[in-house]
């Protein structure tokens, strides 16, 4: 996904973000291939959601475009869960709501919003390494 730096004093928007990982990818991939899935790369959960569902929004592709989100498809439900037996529901459920985001965001018809101010957390851990 081609998004803005870390440290840039103008965020580009879902839009833009759509627009040059599109044109991107249509200039490199293959269009024999048949999909291409997205880490969060430390964006928030909600800004991965809303950048894969502008790019969706942009289709038709040759290729279908996913997500492989790890942070960003857990760190909410994890929050919530805190270790604590009691807090399992709760975790489920929040965990539900950002893969049916995700999910939607797929098809390009994710309307936002999903998991409110936590989702909205940046992800981003300056010299992360996997």
């Amino acid at each position: 996904m081609v998004t803005h730096g870390s440290d840039c004093p103008k965020p580009a928007s879902h839009e833009e973000i759509a627009f040059y990982t599109i044109r991107s990818l249509k200039r490199t991939v293959p269009p024999a291939l048949p999909g291409v899935m997205f880490l969060s790369g430390g964006q928030s959960e909600e800004d991965a959601s809303l950048n894969l569902n502008e790019m969706n929004k942009m289709g038709p592709h040759p290729f279908q475009l996913s997500f492989s989100y790890g942070r960003a498809l857990q760190a909410s439900c994890l929050k919530a869960w805190k270790g604590v037996p009691e807090n399992k529901a709760k975790a489920q459920q929040v965990l539900m709501e950002r893969a049916r985001a995700n999910g939607e965001a797929q098809l390009g018809k994710y309307g936002g919003g999903a998991g409110g101010a936590a989702a909205a957390s940046s992800l981003f851990e300056k010299r992360y390494v996997y």
